[in-house]
C-alpha cells in the first residue's frame, strides 16, 4: 500500500498561506532570480559556516502582516509582536504534519528560505516526523518541481553532518529531540576537535533556521525554551491542538470546526458502568496529600444511608477505620483499618495488608466491566469489518491498558498471557465462529493481536513512565510509526493493539476505529489526548482518504458514563479554546437504522424524478482573454501601494549565558532602499508558474496596470499583491463562464443508493412519517441548524410535494472550483409535474456566505440549465420555492 495525499484541501491551504503571509514583502527566492547572496535583497546570507537565512523586514513590517492575517482569519489581533514566535492551532487529526512540512517547501518556493529545524519533543513524535517525511517526499517533490532537499535526524555520533547543514544549498530540515540541546552537558553545546574546536550547535546557530515546534506545549518550561532560543532562529514556528501559551496566533482550526467540516471521524461513545454492585467491600483511593503535620487521603468507600447504600467520599488519617466511617457497613468489619498513608509512592494500607496505589480501586465489578468492555470492542469491531470490508477499509482496535501485567508478563525466561490476552482471545473466538462473521478474519487468534510497550535491556516488557518518555520507549513506538502502510493492509493479520503509552502525542493510525481503555479505575487522562489516538479520517487499501462520514466514526468504549464522558470533553475543549462542542459526541445507543424502502427502485415518481436529474456533466469554461486582461489590470491598479524593501541596522549587546553566547537587542532601525534593484527578476515566469496563463497575456495585464514600475520597489510584495487579484478575477470569470454539457450514456446509477446497511445517530436524522413520498425512512440532516430540518419536515407534510429526496454525497457536480453538492431535488403537483433541485441555506444574502459557496451554487445553475424540465433554486423554506412557481 501506498498512502496517497490530497493537495488541494483548503483548510490547509488556509493554514499554509497564512504562515507564508507572515513575510510578505520579504525579498524573492534566489531561487528564482539571478543575484547573488550577498545582496540585501536576498532572503539568504552567506557566513563562515555555510548559507543561512535573513529576514529583512521590521519587527514593525511583520506584526502589520500578521494583524492582516489575523483579520482573514478572524483572529484577535496582536497588539504587540511577543518576539518572533508564531502560533498555529490545528485540531489532532487534520494534517498538522503534513500542512508544516509543506509551509517548508513554500517557504522556499516564495522567499528562498532554506534552514528548517524540526524540534520534537519524545520520541514518539520524532519516529512520526521522520515517516511523514518519507512518505511525504515523493508527493511534496511532484508539486514543487522536484526542487533539491534533505532531512535527516541529529545523532550526537555524528556531529559532523551538521557541517553539511549549514554548507547546503539544498532544502535542509533538521529533526532533534529537545533533549539532545537543552543541557550544557550535551554533546551539541561542548567544542568538538573534529569542528576544530567549535561547538557543534554554531553550525545550526549561524544559519538563523526557522524552528518549526510540534507539540511546543511539551516545552514550556524555561530551561526548554531558552534552549530553543539558543538556536538562534530566525523565527519560530509552533504547532499543535492543544497550546499551553499561545504566541501571535495565525491560524486555527478548533476541534469544533474540524469535526462541522468532516475533517475527523464522528465520536460515539459506548459507556460500561456498574449498577447497584455493592457486594464487595468497595474503595476507590481519590487523592493523598502530604501536609507539614500530617498525611491525608480521600477515599470513596460505599456508605450505609438512611434508605440505601451510596457511595461517599471521606478525607482519612493513619488508624480510621472504615468500618465505622462506613456506619458499620459489614463489608468493612474486618481488616480496613488504615496502616499507613504513603505521600512519596502513593499507597495506602489497610490492616488486612491490602494496598491500593493512587487512583486504584478494589471492588465494584472491575475485572467484569473490563471484560465487557472488551467484549463490545470485538463486537463493534467485527460489525464494522464486515461492513468495510469490501471497501477496502481495514479496521483496527486500540486498546489503552494502565498495567502491562495485564496483557502479558516476564516469568522465569518465559513470556505469560496476562488477563486481557486470555479474556481477549476467548472472546474473540465466540465471535470469530457466529454465522455472520465466520472466515471474515482468517487468522489464529494469536496473530491478529499485539502489544507494545517499553521493556528493559533483558527484554523484559515494564510500564512505560508518564512524562518525559526514556530511551526504552523508542522499541515500543518503532513498529507502528514505522511500518503504518503494512498495518493497514488487509492481508495483515494485526488489528487489534494492546499499548501502555499509546496516549502521547504522535501515536496514531488513520484506521483505529475502535478506542478502548482498560483501566482499574475510571480513566483520568485527558479525553482529547484519549480520542485524538483515533480521530484521522480512514483510508482505503489504494492508499486514499475516505471522506464518507458514514464510515468515519470513532467509538469510544469506555468505562465511565456518557454524561461524564462528554461533559470532561466538553470542558477540556472549553477550557483550551472558549468553544462549546455540546451535541457533538453522540451516544451509540441512539443510533437507528435507516432503512431503504423496498420497491423505490420501482416507483414511478421516483423514476420519474431521478431520471431527470441523473444524466453527468462535463464542462468547459469560456472567457474572453481581452476581457481578463482589462479587469485582471482593473483589479491591480487598485491595489495597495508598494512600499521599497527597507534595511534593518540592530544594535545588540553581546550576553554569556550558561548554555553559550546569547544577546540583548538595544535598537533597531529601518532604512529604506531608494536606489533601484538593478537586477529585475523574472516576474512573467514567476506569475505565469502560479497562475498557468500565457506570458503574454501576463505581459498585457501589467503594462495595462500601470504598476508595473512597483516591481522595482519591492518585487515579492509586488508579485504576491499581483498573484492575488488575478487569481481572484480568473475564478471569477471561469465560474461566469463554465458551460456544461451533458456525457452521452453516462449516469448516476439507481443501485448506488442500494448500500449494505446505514446507521445514523437520532439527532441527525429526520424521521419520515409520509414514507412512500421518499427513499429511506429517515433523511440525514446537519443536526446543528434547523434548516434543513424545517424543509424536511415541510416536504413531508405538505401535500404540494408528491415526491422529495435529500441527494447524497456522491451526486456530484464538478465545477472549475472543486466538487459541489446540492441540497435536495422535489416533484411539485399542479397541471403538469414541477422538479426542482434546492439549495437550501439560512440566508439568500450572498454578502453572508462564503464567496467560494456562491460561485458552486453559481455553477449548480448552469449544470441543471441542460436539464430541459427541472429548475435549479435557493430556498430557505419550501415556502420559497412554491412561490417561486
Amino acid at each position: 500500500m501506498k498512502l496517497q495525499f490530497e493537495s488541494n484541501q483548503e483548510y490547509q491551504l488556509d493554514a499554509i498561506r497564512s504562515v507564508v503571509d507572515i513575510f510578505e514583502g520579504q525579498p524573492l527566492s534566489t531561487g528564482d532570480y539571478e543575484f547573488s547572496l550577498q545582496q540585501a535583497n536576498s532572503s539568504l546570507a552567506l557566513t563562515e559556516y555555510g548559507v543561512g537565512n535573513a529576514i529583512r523586514l521590521t519587527q514593525q513590517e511583520i506584526l502589520k502582516n500578521i494583524q492582516k492575517v489575523q483579520r482573514i482569519n478572524g483572529l484577535m489581533e496582536s497588539v504587540e509582536l511577543l518576539g518572533m514566535n508564531f502560533s498555529v492551532e490545528m485540531e489532532t487529526g487534520t494534517g498538522k504534519t503534513y500542512v508544516y512540512l509543506r509551509t517548508i517547501y513554500e517557504l522556499n518556493k516564495t522567499y528562498g528560505f532554506k534552514k528548517f529545524i524540526i524540534v520534537v519533543p519524545s520520541i514518539a513524535i520524532r519516529e512520526g516526523v521522520l515517516k511523514n517525511l518519507q512518505i511525504t517526499h515523493e508527493h511534496f517533490q511532484s508539486l514543487y518541481n522536484k526542487t533539491p532537499l534533505t532531512y535527516s535526524v541529529y545523532d550526537s555520533r555524528n556531529v559532523s553532518s551538521l557541517r553539511g547543514f549549514a554548507l547546503s544549498n539544498a532544502i535542509q530540515i533538521l529533526v532533534i529531540n529537545i533533549d539532545s540541546f537543552g543541557k550544557d552537558v550535551n554533546v551539541i553545546n561542548k567544542p568538538n576537535d573534529k569542528l576544530t574546536g567549535k561547538r557543534p550547535i554554531e553550525f545550526i546557530q549561524n544559519t538563523n533556521p526557522i524552528v518549526i515546534v510540534d507539540e511546543p506545549q511539551n516545552m514550556e518550561t524555561e530551561i526548554r525554551k531558552l534552549a530553543i532560543q539558543n538556536l538562534n532562529p530566525s523565527c519560530t514556528l509552533r504547532y499543535s491542538a492543544t497550546h499551553t501559551n499561545v504566541y501571535n496566533l495565525v491560524y486555527k482550526l478548533s476541534p469544533v470546526k474540524a469535526y462541522d467540516l468532516g475533517l475527523v471521524k464522528q465520536i460515539e461513545v459506548d459507556s460500561i458502568v456498574s449498577e447497584q454492585s455493592f457486594n464487595q467491600a468497595y474503595v476507590k483511593v481519590e487523592a493523598i496529600k502530604a501536609q507539614k503535620t500530617k498525611l491525608t487521603a480521600k477515599l470513596t468507600i460505599d456508605y450505609v444511608g438512611a434508605e440505601n447504600i451510596i457511595r461517599k467520599a471521606f478525607t482519612v488519617k493513619n488508624g480510621d477505620n472504615l468500618y465505622d466511617l462506613s456506619n458499620q457497613r459489614e463489608m468493612y468489619r474486618e481488616g480496613y483499618v488504615i496502616n499507613e498513608i504513603h505521600a512519596e509512592d502513593e499507597y495506602i494500607e489497610f490492616s488486612n495488608g491490602t494496598r491500593l496505589q493512587l487512583g486504584a480501586t478494589q471492588g465494584g465489578l472491575q475485572d467484569d466491566i473490563m471484560k465487557v468492555q472488551i467484549r463490545k470492542t470485538v463486537e463493534e469491531h467485527f460489525r464494522k469489518e464486515a461492513a468495510l470490508n469490501a471497501l477496502g477499509i481495514k479496521v483496527l482496535s486500540l486498546f489503552f491498558i494502565d498495567k502491562v501485567k495485564n496483557y502479558r508478563s516476564y516469568e522465569g525466561g518465559t513470556t505469560v498471557r496476562g488477563k486481557f490476552a486470555e479474556w481477549f482471545e476467548e472472546i474473540f473466538a465466540e465471535y470469530a465462529q457466529r454465522p455472520e462473521f465466520k472466515g471474515l478474519i482468517p487468522y489464529e487468534v494469536e496473530r491478529i493481536h499485539n502489544g507494545y510497550f517499553a521493556q528493559d535491556k533483558k527484554g523484559i516488557l515494564k510500564d512505560s513512565r508518564e512524562g518525559r518518555p526514556s530511551e526504552d520507549d523508542a522499541d515500543a513506538y518503532t513498529l507502528i510509526m514505522k511500518d503504518k502502510e503494512r498495518l493497514l493492509d488487509q492481508n495483515e493479520p494485526l488489528r487489534f493493539i494492546f499499548s501502555h503509552s499509546a496516549l502521547r502525542e504522535g501515536w496514531d493510525n488513520p484506521n483505529v476505529f475502535q478506542l478502548c481503555t482498560l483501566n482499574e479505575t475510571k480513566s483520568e487522562l485527558k479525553k482529547r489526548q484519549e480520542i485524538g489516538r483515533g480521530l484521522r479520517l480512514a483510508v482505503n487499501s489504494e492508499g486514499n482518504r475516505v471522506f464518507e462520514k458514514r464510515v468515519n466514526r470513532l467509538t469510544v468504549v469506555a468505562n465511565e458514563s456518557y454524561e461524564d464522558f462528554a461533559r470532561q470533553l466538553q470542558k477540556e475543549i472549553e477550557d483550551e479554546g472558549g468553544e462549546k462542542f455540546e451535541g457533538r459526541i453522540k451516544k451509540k445507543e441512539n443510533k437507528v437504522k435507516v432503512t431503504l424502502r423496498k420497491g423505490y427502485d420501482t416507483d414511478e415518481r421516483f423514476r420519474a424524478l431521478w431520471e431527470r436529474i441523473h444524466q453527468r456533466t462535463t464542462y468547459r469554461v469560456e472567457y474572453k482573454t481581452n476581457d481578463l486582461i482589462r479587469e485582471a489590470a482593473k483589479q491591480i491598479r487598485k491595489m495597495q501601494v508598494i512600499t521599497s524593501p527597507r534595511i534593518i541596522v540592530q544594535r545588540t549587546d553581546v550576553v554569556m549565558e550558561r548554555i553559550g553566547i546569547g544577546g540583548v537587542t538595544r535598537s533597531t532601525k529601518a532604512y529604506t532602499v531608494e536606489h533601484p534593484i538593478i537586477a529585475v527578476p523574472d516576474i512573467i515566469g514567476y506569475i505565469q508558474h502560479r497562475t498557468e496563463l500565457t506570458r503574454s497575456t501576463i505581459v498585457k495585464i501589467l503594462e495595462e496596470s500601470g504598476r508595473l514600475s512597483d516591481c522595482l520597489k519591492n518585487p515579492q510584495l509586488f508579485l504576491d499583491s499581483v498573484i492575488h487579484e488575478i487569481d481572484v478575477v480568473l475564478k471569477s470569470m471561469m465560474v461566469d463562464g463554465v458551460r456544461y454539457e451533458k456525457i452521452a450514456g453516462d449516469f448516476y446509477e439507481m443501485r448506488s443508493f442500494d448500500l449494505k446497511e446505514i446507521e445514523e445517530y437520532v439527532d441527525n436524522l429526520y424521521p419520515v412519517k409520509n414514507k412512500e413520498k421518499t427513499v429511506y425512512d429517515h433523511i440525514e440532516i446537519d443536526s446543528l441548524s434547523d434548516t434543513e430540518q424545517k424543509f424536511a419536515k415541510a416536504c413531508d407534510n405538505d401535500e404540494d410535494v408528491e415526491f422529495f429526496l435529500k441527494l447524497p454525497r456522491w451526486f456530484i457536480i464538478r465545477t472549475p472550483i472543486g466538487e459541489y453538492t446540492p441540497d435536495w431535488a422535489l416533484m411539485l403537483k399542479r397541471e403538469k409535474r414541477l422538479y426542482f433541485v434546492a439549495e437550501t441555506k439560512s440566508t439568500l444574502d450572498k454578502t453572508k456566505r462564503r464567496e467560494s459557496e456562491n460561485q458552486k451554487i453559481e455553477c449548480g445553475y448552469k449544470h441543471f440549465k441542460e436539464f430541459d424540465e427541472v429548475t435549479f433554486t435557493e430556498a430557505t423554506s419550501l415556502e420559497d420555492i412554491q412561490k417561486s412557481v
